[in-house]
Protein backbone atom coordinates (compact mmCIF):
# COMPACT_ATOMS: atom_id res chain seq x y z
CA UNK A 1 0.00 0.00 0.00
CA UNK A 2 2.87 2.53 0.82
CA UNK A 3 4.70 1.64 -2.50
CA UNK A 4 1.55 2.49 -4.12
CA UNK A 5 1.62 5.81 -2.27
CA UNK A 6 5.13 6.07 -3.23
CA UNK A 7 3.85 5.75 -6.95
CA UNK A 8 1.58 7.94 -7.13
CA UNK A 9 3.31 10.80 -5.46
CA UNK A 10 6.23 10.39 -7.77
CA UNK A 11 4.29 11.73 -11.24
CA UNK A 12 6.21 12.73 -14.37
CA UNK A 13 6.03 16.39 -13.54
CA UNK A 14 8.61 15.74 -10.51
CA UNK A 15 10.68 13.33 -12.30
CA UNK A 16 11.24 15.94 -14.65
CA UNK A 17 11.74 18.90 -12.06
CA UNK A 18 14.38 16.71 -10.65
CA UNK A 19 16.19 15.45 -13.65
CA UNK A 20 16.45 19.38 -14.33
CA UNK A 21 17.67 20.31 -11.04
CA UNK A 22 20.39 17.22 -11.01
CA UNK A 23 21.30 18.47 -14.53
CA UNK A 24 21.94 22.06 -13.95
CA UNK A 25 24.02 21.52 -10.71
CA UNK A 26 26.04 18.45 -12.24
CA UNK A 27 26.77 21.12 -14.74
CA UNK A 28 27.47 23.77 -12.10
CA UNK A 29 29.82 21.58 -10.50
CA UNK A 30 31.49 20.32 -13.60
CA UNK A 31 31.85 23.62 -15.07
CA UNK A 32 32.39 25.61 -12.24
CA UNK A 33 34.99 28.92 -13.50
CA UNK A 34 38.02 28.27 -11.26
CA UNK A 35 39.53 31.05 -9.92
CA UNK A 36 41.30 33.52 -11.50
CA UNK A 37 40.24 32.48 -15.02
CA UNK A 38 40.35 34.89 -17.59
CA UNK A 39 37.02 36.52 -18.51
CA UNK A 40 34.09 36.00 -20.78
CA UNK A 41 30.69 36.21 -22.09
CA UNK A 42 28.13 35.51 -19.87
CA UNK A 43 27.28 31.64 -19.85
CA UNK A 44 24.32 29.74 -19.48
CA UNK A 45 23.66 26.34 -17.93
CA UNK A 46 24.63 23.31 -20.28
CA UNK A 47 24.37 25.46 -23.20
CA UNK A 48 27.59 27.39 -22.54
CA UNK A 49 27.59 30.47 -24.97
CA UNK A 50 25.91 29.28 -27.78
CA UNK A 51 23.08 32.14 -27.55
CA UNK A 52 25.82 34.14 -28.14
CA UNK A 53 27.34 32.36 -31.25
CA UNK A 54 26.42 31.53 -34.84
CA UNK A 55 28.71 28.48 -34.84
CA UNK A 56 29.26 29.65 -38.95
CA UNK A 57 31.46 32.77 -37.80
CA UNK A 58 32.50 31.54 -34.65
CA UNK A 59 35.90 32.64 -35.25
CA UNK A 60 35.01 36.20 -36.15
CA UNK A 61 32.72 36.48 -33.11
CA UNK A 62 35.73 35.87 -31.04
CA UNK A 63 37.54 38.65 -32.46
CA UNK A 64 34.42 40.81 -31.01
CA UNK A 65 34.67 39.23 -28.03
CA UNK A 66 37.95 39.57 -27.90
CA UNK A 67 37.35 43.43 -28.20
CA UNK A 68 35.27 43.34 -24.98
CA UNK A 69 36.78 40.78 -22.67
CA UNK A 70 40.72 41.48 -23.96
CA UNK A 71 43.25 39.70 -26.06
CA UNK A 72 43.08 36.29 -23.45
CA UNK A 73 39.53 35.36 -23.02
CA UNK A 74 37.11 32.27 -22.15
CA UNK A 75 34.27 30.99 -23.79
CA UNK A 76 32.26 28.00 -23.30
CA UNK A 77 30.39 25.75 -26.00
CA UNK A 78 28.40 22.88 -24.61
CA UNK A 79 31.19 22.03 -22.29
CA UNK A 80 34.12 23.53 -20.13
CA UNK A 81 35.20 27.25 -20.68
CA UNK A 82 37.95 27.32 -23.45
CA UNK A 83 40.89 29.67 -23.04
CA UNK A 84 41.39 31.61 -26.45
CA UNK A 85 44.13 33.59 -27.17
CA UNK A 86 44.21 36.61 -29.83
CA UNK A 87 46.42 38.63 -32.03
CA UNK A 88 49.55 37.75 -33.30
CA UNK A 89 51.64 39.12 -30.18
CA UNK A 90 50.05 37.35 -27.64
CA UNK A 91 49.23 33.81 -29.45
CA UNK A 92 53.28 33.93 -30.28
CA UNK A 93 54.22 34.62 -26.98
CA UNK A 94 52.17 32.07 -25.37
CA UNK A 95 52.64 29.14 -28.26
CA UNK A 96 56.56 29.78 -27.65
CA UNK A 97 57.18 30.20 -24.33
CA UNK A 98 55.29 28.26 -22.81
CA UNK A 99 55.19 25.47 -25.75
CA UNK A 100 56.60 22.33 -23.47
CA UNK A 101 53.16 23.28 -21.26
CA UNK A 102 50.76 23.56 -23.98
CA UNK A 103 51.93 20.17 -25.93
CA UNK A 104 48.90 17.95 -24.94
CA UNK A 105 45.58 17.79 -26.49
CA UNK A 106 42.15 18.17 -24.73
CA UNK A 107 40.95 14.76 -24.87
CA UNK A 108 37.50 15.12 -26.71
CA UNK A 109 34.67 12.26 -26.30
CA UNK A 110 33.67 12.08 -29.77
CA UNK A 111 37.25 11.80 -31.40
CA UNK A 112 38.00 9.64 -28.13
CA UNK A 113 35.24 6.97 -29.75
CA UNK A 114 36.45 7.18 -32.34
CA UNK A 115 40.59 6.26 -32.26
CA UNK A 116 40.90 6.44 -28.87
CA UNK A 117 44.38 8.09 -28.07
CA UNK A 118 45.75 6.75 -31.41
CA UNK A 119 47.67 8.75 -34.17
CA UNK A 120 49.62 11.79 -34.61
CA UNK A 121 47.04 14.04 -34.09
CA UNK A 122 44.99 13.93 -30.62
CA UNK A 123 47.89 11.85 -29.36
CA UNK A 124 49.58 13.29 -26.01
CA UNK A 125 52.32 12.97 -24.19
CA UNK A 126 54.99 10.28 -24.58
CA UNK A 127 53.38 8.39 -27.73
CA UNK A 128 52.91 11.51 -28.94
CA UNK A 129 56.44 12.34 -28.52
CA UNK A 130 57.95 9.35 -30.43
CA UNK A 131 55.32 8.98 -33.22
CA UNK A 132 55.74 12.89 -34.49
CA UNK A 133 59.52 12.32 -33.82
CA UNK A 134 59.59 8.61 -36.16
CA UNK A 135 56.76 10.40 -38.50
CA UNK A 136 59.04 13.43 -39.53
CA UNK A 137 62.65 11.51 -39.74
CA UNK A 138 60.78 8.77 -41.49
CA UNK A 139 59.19 10.79 -43.99
CA UNK A 140 62.50 13.22 -44.60
CA UNK A 141 64.05 9.81 -45.90
CA UNK A 142 61.13 9.79 -48.28
CA UNK A 143 62.07 13.51 -49.67
CA UNK A 144 59.27 15.16 -47.37
CA UNK A 145 60.44 18.64 -47.63
CA UNK A 146 62.87 17.73 -49.47
CA UNK A 147 64.23 18.63 -53.74
CA UNK A 148 63.89 14.67 -54.21
CA UNK A 149 60.26 14.81 -53.84
CA UNK A 150 59.70 17.69 -56.46
CA UNK A 151 59.33 14.97 -59.75
CA UNK A 152 56.75 12.66 -58.06
CA UNK A 153 55.15 16.55 -57.59
CA UNK A 154 55.66 17.46 -60.92
CA UNK A 155 54.37 13.84 -62.20
CA UNK A 156 51.07 14.81 -60.34
CA UNK A 157 51.10 18.33 -62.06
CA UNK A 158 50.60 16.62 -65.55
CA UNK A 159 48.17 14.09 -65.04
CA UNK A 160 46.00 17.28 -63.16
CA UNK A 161 46.63 19.39 -66.05
CA UNK A 162 45.49 16.64 -68.44
CA UNK A 163 42.45 15.85 -66.17
CA UNK A 164 41.16 19.32 -66.23
CA UNK A 165 42.09 19.98 -70.00
CA UNK A 166 39.80 16.79 -70.45
CA UNK A 167 37.07 19.47 -68.86
CA UNK A 168 37.25 21.14 -72.70
CA UNK A 169 37.02 24.70 -71.27
CA UNK A 170 33.28 23.46 -69.85
CA UNK A 171 31.89 24.75 -66.36
CA UNK A 172 33.45 21.78 -63.48
CA UNK A 173 33.81 22.05 -60.21
CA UNK A 174 37.33 21.09 -59.58
CA UNK A 175 37.59 19.95 -55.84
CA UNK A 176 37.86 16.71 -56.22
CA UNK A 177 40.81 16.33 -58.93
CA UNK A 178 42.26 18.92 -56.97
CA UNK A 179 41.74 16.36 -53.58
CA UNK A 180 42.84 13.80 -55.29
CA UNK A 181 45.96 15.08 -57.00
CA UNK A 182 47.65 16.64 -53.65
CA UNK A 183 45.96 13.35 -51.93
CA UNK A 184 48.47 11.47 -54.69
CA UNK A 185 51.99 12.99 -53.39
CA UNK A 186 51.41 12.20 -49.29
CA UNK A 187 50.03 8.72 -50.58
CA UNK A 188 53.35 7.77 -52.28
CA UNK A 189 54.93 8.55 -49.42
CA UNK A 190 52.60 6.84 -47.16
CA UNK A 191 50.99 4.05 -49.09
CA UNK A 192 53.84 3.72 -52.35
CA UNK A 193 51.69 4.49 -54.75
CA UNK A 194 49.56 7.00 -56.27
CA UNK A 195 45.59 6.65 -57.41
CA UNK A 196 44.10 7.36 -60.62
CA UNK A 197 41.90 10.55 -61.03
CA UNK A 198 39.09 7.14 -62.72
CA UNK A 199 39.02 5.46 -59.55
CA UNK A 200 35.58 5.75 -58.41
CA UNK A 201 36.49 4.07 -55.02
CA UNK A 202 39.01 6.32 -54.47
CA UNK A 203 37.58 9.71 -55.33
CA UNK A 204 34.18 8.15 -53.20
CA UNK A 205 36.57 8.06 -50.27
CA UNK A 206 37.94 11.67 -50.59
CA UNK A 207 34.63 12.85 -51.07
CA UNK A 208 33.66 11.21 -47.53
CA UNK A 209 36.66 12.79 -45.77
CA UNK A 210 35.21 16.22 -47.36
CA UNK A 211 31.88 15.53 -45.68
CA UNK A 212 33.11 14.31 -42.49
CA UNK A 213 35.73 17.20 -41.92
CA UNK A 214 32.34 19.05 -42.42
CA UNK A 215 30.63 17.19 -40.16
CA UNK A 216 33.35 16.87 -37.46
CA UNK A 217 33.19 20.81 -37.04
CA UNK A 218 28.74 20.93 -36.58
CA UNK A 219 26.97 21.28 -33.76
CA UNK A 220 26.49 17.81 -33.60
CA UNK A 221 30.34 17.37 -32.55
CA UNK A 222 29.91 19.88 -29.80
CA UNK A 223 26.68 17.83 -28.20
CA UNK A 224 28.20 15.04 -28.70
CA UNK A 225 31.55 15.98 -26.78
CA UNK A 226 29.03 17.23 -23.91
CA UNK A 227 26.39 14.65 -23.67
CA UNK A 228 28.37 11.60 -24.90
CA UNK A 229 26.35 9.45 -22.57
CA UNK A 230 23.26 10.77 -24.75
CA UNK A 231 24.42 11.13 -28.12
CA UNK A 232 25.48 7.42 -28.45
CA UNK A 233 22.12 6.19 -28.55
CA UNK A 234 20.80 9.30 -30.25
CA UNK A 235 21.27 9.15 -34.06
CA UNK A 236 22.05 12.24 -35.92
CA UNK A 237 24.39 13.64 -38.25
CA UNK A 238 27.20 12.44 -35.38
CA UNK A 239 26.63 9.25 -36.40
CA UNK A 240 26.94 9.36 -40.10
CA UNK A 241 30.56 11.41 -39.24
CA UNK A 242 31.51 7.52 -37.46
CA UNK A 243 30.41 5.91 -40.22
CA UNK A 244 32.06 8.28 -42.79
CA UNK A 245 35.47 7.87 -40.81
CA UNK A 246 34.87 4.11 -40.01
CA UNK A 247 34.86 3.33 -44.14
CA UNK A 248 38.45 5.62 -44.73
CA UNK A 249 39.71 3.86 -42.06
CA UNK A 250 39.01 0.79 -43.28
CA UNK A 251 40.78 1.67 -46.80
CA UNK A 252 44.03 2.24 -44.45
CA UNK A 253 43.93 -1.13 -42.95
CA UNK A 254 43.89 -2.89 -46.20
CA UNK A 255 46.87 -1.03 -47.08
CA UNK A 256 48.70 -1.79 -44.05
CA UNK A 257 47.61 -5.40 -44.32
CA UNK A 258 48.60 -5.54 -47.82
CA UNK A 259 52.14 -4.40 -46.88
CA UNK A 260 52.30 -6.87 -44.25
CA UNK A 261 51.96 -9.62 -47.05
CA UNK A 262 54.84 -8.80 -48.82
CA UNK A 263 57.06 -7.06 -46.50
CA UNK A 264 60.90 -6.67 -47.00
CA UNK A 265 62.98 -5.37 -43.89
CA UNK A 266 65.42 -4.59 -46.11
CA UNK A 267 63.86 -2.92 -48.75
CA UNK A 268 61.05 -0.56 -46.98
CA UNK A 269 59.11 1.40 -49.79
CA UNK A 270 57.03 4.06 -47.58
CA UNK A 271 56.11 5.32 -44.15
CA UNK A 272 53.91 2.14 -43.23
CA UNK A 273 56.76 -0.32 -44.02
CA UNK A 274 58.98 1.52 -42.08
CA UNK A 275 56.61 1.41 -38.98
CA UNK A 276 55.88 -2.49 -39.80
CA UNK A 277 60.07 -2.36 -39.24
CA UNK A 278 59.63 0.29 -35.83
CA UNK A 279 57.53 -2.40 -34.47
CA UNK A 280 60.02 -5.01 -34.31
CA UNK A 281 62.61 -2.50 -32.43
CA UNK A 282 60.19 -1.51 -30.08
CA UNK A 283 57.88 -4.08 -29.30
CA UNK A 284 58.73 -3.79 -25.84
CA UNK A 285 58.24 -0.12 -25.88
CA UNK A 286 54.39 -0.34 -25.31
CA UNK A 287 53.61 2.85 -24.27
CA UNK A 288 55.14 4.44 -27.55
CA UNK A 289 52.46 2.82 -29.59
CA UNK A 290 54.39 0.87 -32.25
CA UNK A 291 51.13 -1.65 -33.28
CA UNK A 292 48.81 -2.14 -35.95
CA UNK A 293 45.84 -0.04 -34.19
CA UNK A 294 48.41 2.86 -34.23
CA UNK A 295 49.91 2.50 -37.48
CA UNK A 296 45.88 2.35 -39.08
CA UNK A 297 45.18 6.12 -37.53
CA UNK A 298 48.73 7.38 -38.01
CA UNK A 299 48.65 6.83 -41.84
CA UNK A 300 45.21 7.71 -41.77
CA UNK A 301 46.35 11.47 -39.93
CA UNK A 302 48.72 11.94 -42.35
CA UNK A 303 46.81 11.32 -45.59
CA UNK A 304 44.48 13.53 -44.54
CA UNK A 305 46.37 15.94 -43.19
CA UNK A 306 48.53 16.07 -46.10
CA UNK A 307 45.09 16.16 -48.25
CA UNK A 308 42.56 18.77 -46.83
CA UNK A 309 44.56 21.65 -45.96
CA UNK A 310 46.71 21.53 -49.24
CA UNK A 311 43.62 21.46 -52.01
CA UNK A 312 41.21 23.59 -50.06
CA UNK A 313 44.29 26.17 -50.33
CA UNK A 314 44.23 26.10 -53.99
CA UNK A 315 40.73 25.33 -54.24
CA UNK A 316 40.43 29.32 -52.46
CA UNK A 317 43.45 29.97 -54.78
CA UNK A 318 41.04 28.98 -58.13
CA UNK A 319 38.06 31.17 -56.56
CA UNK A 320 40.26 34.17 -56.38
CA UNK A 321 41.98 33.92 -59.59
CA UNK A 322 38.61 34.06 -61.08
CA UNK A 323 37.76 37.31 -58.90
CA UNK A 324 40.26 38.86 -59.35
CA UNK A 325 41.17 37.84 -63.33
CA UNK A 326 43.74 41.27 -63.50
CA UNK A 327 45.50 39.33 -60.22
CA UNK A 328 45.91 36.22 -62.38
CA UNK A 329 46.90 37.47 -65.81
CA UNK A 330 49.98 39.09 -63.79
CA UNK A 331 50.73 35.77 -62.17
CA UNK A 332 50.87 34.34 -65.89
CA UNK A 333 52.86 37.20 -67.02
CA UNK A 334 55.66 35.82 -64.17
CA UNK A 335 55.45 32.71 -65.00
CA UNK A 336 55.82 33.17 -68.89
CA UNK A 337 58.78 35.38 -67.95
CA UNK A 338 60.75 33.37 -65.83
CA UNK A 339 59.31 29.61 -66.50
CA UNK A 340 58.20 30.11 -70.21
CA UNK A 341 55.63 27.25 -71.77
CA UNK A 342 58.63 24.80 -72.48
CA UNK A 343 59.50 23.34 -69.25
CA UNK A 344 57.21 23.50 -65.64
CA UNK A 345 57.68 25.64 -63.08
CA UNK A 346 60.56 24.17 -60.32
CA UNK A 347 61.37 25.30 -57.33
CA UNK A 348 64.81 26.12 -58.48
CA UNK A 349 62.25 28.98 -60.29
CA UNK A 350 60.56 30.39 -56.66
CA UNK A 351 62.90 33.17 -55.59
CA UNK A 352 62.74 34.48 -59.27
CA UNK A 353 58.96 34.42 -59.09
CA UNK A 354 58.22 36.90 -56.07
CA UNK A 355 54.45 37.80 -57.51
CA UNK A 356 53.63 34.59 -57.90
CA UNK A 357 54.94 33.58 -54.03
CA UNK A 358 53.20 36.51 -52.78
CA UNK A 359 49.91 35.85 -54.30
CA UNK A 360 50.12 32.18 -52.67
CA UNK A 361 51.08 33.74 -49.34
CA UNK A 362 48.01 35.81 -49.20
CA UNK A 363 45.69 32.98 -51.11
CA UNK A 364 46.81 31.19 -47.47
CA UNK A 365 46.34 34.20 -44.91
CA UNK A 366 43.51 35.05 -46.22
CA UNK A 367 42.15 31.82 -47.17
CA UNK A 368 42.45 31.32 -43.22
CA UNK A 369 41.96 27.28 -43.46
CA UNK A 370 42.41 26.73 -39.99
CA UNK A 371 40.42 29.49 -38.38
CA UNK A 372 40.31 28.93 -34.54
CA UNK A 373 43.62 26.33 -34.85
CA UNK A 374 43.20 22.93 -33.35
CA UNK A 375 43.14 23.07 -29.48
CA UNK A 376 45.70 22.55 -27.21
CA UNK A 377 46.01 21.43 -23.17
CA UNK A 378 47.72 22.42 -20.39
CA UNK A 379 49.67 19.73 -19.65
CA UNK A 380 50.04 21.05 -15.44
CA UNK A 381 48.66 24.02 -14.01
CA UNK A 382 49.71 27.24 -15.75
CA UNK A 383 49.76 31.01 -15.46
CA UNK A 384 49.27 33.01 -19.15
CA UNK A 385 49.38 36.17 -18.79
CA UNK A 386 47.37 37.36 -15.42
CA UNK A 387 45.57 34.75 -15.55
CA UNK A 388 45.74 30.92 -13.46
CA UNK A 389 44.78 28.06 -16.01
CA UNK A 390 44.21 24.50 -14.46
CA UNK A 391 45.74 21.13 -15.93
CA UNK A 392 43.97 19.94 -18.67
CA UNK A 393 42.47 23.26 -19.65
CA UNK A 394 41.86 23.57 -23.76
CA UNK A 395 43.91 26.89 -25.11
CA UNK A 396 43.38 27.43 -28.73
CA UNK A 397 45.08 30.61 -30.32
CA UNK A 398 42.96 31.47 -32.99
CA UNK A 399 44.93 32.08 -36.39
CA UNK A 400 42.07 34.17 -37.71
CA UNK A 401 43.11 37.01 -35.02
CA UNK A 402 47.02 36.44 -36.23
CA UNK A 403 46.49 36.79 -40.16
CA UNK A 404 43.86 39.72 -39.58
CA UNK A 405 45.57 41.49 -36.78
CA UNK A 406 45.07 45.10 -38.26
CA UNK A 407 48.51 45.98 -36.03
CA UNK A 408 50.31 43.63 -38.06
CA UNK A 409 48.55 44.05 -41.48
CA UNK A 410 47.99 47.04 -44.01
CA UNK A 411 44.60 45.90 -45.69
CA UNK A 412 43.94 42.70 -43.67
CA UNK A 413 40.41 41.95 -44.87
CA UNK A 414 41.30 42.23 -48.58
CA UNK A 415 43.23 40.31 -50.81
CA UNK A 416 46.66 42.15 -51.38
CA UNK A 417 49.35 40.20 -52.77
CA UNK A 418 51.40 43.22 -51.52
CA UNK A 419 51.28 42.30 -47.73
CA UNK A 420 54.38 40.15 -49.18
CA UNK A 421 56.15 42.28 -51.17
CA UNK A 422 58.76 44.88 -50.38
CA UNK A 423 58.98 48.37 -52.17
CA UNK A 424 61.36 46.92 -54.43
CA UNK A 425 59.18 43.83 -55.84
CA UNK A 426 60.77 41.54 -53.76
CA UNK A 427 59.26 39.05 -51.75
CA UNK A 428 59.09 40.19 -48.15
CA UNK A 429 58.97 37.85 -44.55
CA UNK A 430 55.99 38.62 -42.66
CA UNK A 431 56.35 37.40 -39.01
CA UNK A 432 52.52 37.01 -38.73
CA UNK A 433 51.99 34.68 -41.20
CA UNK A 434 51.21 31.85 -39.02
CA UNK A 435 48.77 29.34 -41.50
CA UNK A 436 50.61 26.32 -40.28
CA UNK A 437 50.77 27.67 -36.78
CA UNK A 438 53.90 27.67 -34.66
CA UNK A 439 55.44 26.05 -30.96
CA UNK A 440 55.96 22.31 -30.15
CA UNK A 441 52.41 21.65 -32.50
CA UNK A 442 53.15 23.30 -36.02
CA UNK A 443 51.91 21.30 -38.26
CA UNK A 444 54.57 18.69 -39.17
CA UNK A 445 54.03 19.06 -43.33
CA UNK A 446 54.59 23.37 -43.35
CA UNK A 447 57.55 22.19 -46.65
CA UNK A 448 55.71 19.64 -48.79
CA UNK A 449 52.83 21.77 -48.56
CA UNK A 450 54.78 25.04 -49.49
CA UNK A 451 56.66 23.13 -52.00
CA UNK A 452 53.16 21.94 -53.28
CA UNK A 453 51.30 25.03 -53.21
CA UNK A 454 53.98 26.56 -55.20
CA UNK A 455 54.19 23.96 -57.98
CA UNK A 456 50.48 23.26 -58.68
CA UNK A 457 49.50 26.95 -58.62
CA UNK A 458 51.99 27.96 -60.69
CA UNK A 459 51.50 24.62 -63.00
CA UNK A 460 47.60 25.28 -63.41
CA UNK A 461 48.00 29.14 -64.57
CA UNK A 462 51.30 28.29 -66.59
CA UNK A 463 48.66 25.71 -68.61
CA UNK A 464 45.07 27.02 -68.60
CA UNK A 465 43.38 30.75 -67.94
CA UNK A 466 40.28 30.27 -65.39
CA UNK A 467 37.08 32.09 -65.23
CA UNK A 468 33.56 31.95 -63.82
CA UNK A 469 31.01 30.39 -66.05
CA UNK A 470 29.51 33.38 -68.58
CA UNK A 471 26.89 35.36 -66.25
CA UNK A 472 27.83 33.68 -62.71
CA UNK A 473 29.31 35.84 -60.54
CA UNK A 474 31.99 33.80 -58.27
CA UNK A 475 31.09 33.84 -54.73
CA UNK A 476 33.19 34.43 -51.52
CA UNK A 477 30.69 32.30 -49.17
CA UNK A 478 32.65 29.31 -46.89
CA UNK A 479 31.09 26.60 -45.12
CA UNK A 480 32.81 26.14 -41.89
CA UNK A 481 33.41 22.50 -40.30
CA UNK A 482 37.19 21.21 -39.29
CA UNK A 483 38.35 23.50 -42.24
CA UNK A 484 37.24 26.91 -43.75
CA UNK A 485 36.31 25.85 -47.32
CA UNK A 486 34.44 27.73 -50.26
CA UNK A 487 30.86 26.71 -50.78
CA UNK A 488 31.21 24.72 -53.69
CA UNK A 489 31.88 26.53 -56.95
CA UNK A 490 32.29 25.72 -61.05
CA UNK A 491 34.73 27.38 -63.01
CA UNK A 492 35.95 27.36 -67.15
CA UNK A 493 39.22 26.56 -67.82
CA UNK A 494 40.86 27.45 -70.86
CA UNK A 495 44.33 26.18 -72.27
CA UNK A 496 46.34 28.86 -72.95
Amino acid sequence: MDLLRLYEWIDIKTILLFSCVFLLLADYIQNKTPKNFPPGPWSLPIIGDLHHIDHNKIHLQVAKFAEKYGDILSIRFLGPRIVMLNGYKRVKEVYLQQGDNLADRPVLPMIYDMVEDKGLVGASGYKWKHQRRFALSTLRNFGLGKKSLEPSIHLECCFLNEAISSENGRPFNPQILLNNAVSNVICVLVFGNRFEYSDNDFQSMLKNINEAMYLDGSVWAQLYNMFPWLMRQMSGPHKKSFALWQKVIDFVREKVNAHRVDYDPSNPRDYIDCFLAEMEKLKDDTAAGFDVENLCICALDLFVAGTETTSTTLYWGLLYMIKYPEIQAKVQEEIDCVVGGSRQPSLSDRDNMPYTNAVIHEIQRIGNIAPLNLPRATVEDTQIGKYSIPKGTAVIGSLTSVLFDESEWETPHSFNPGHFLDAEGKIRKRDAFLPFSLGKRVCPGEQLARMELFLFFSSLLQRFTFSSPAGVEPSMDYRLGTTRCPQPYKLCAVRR
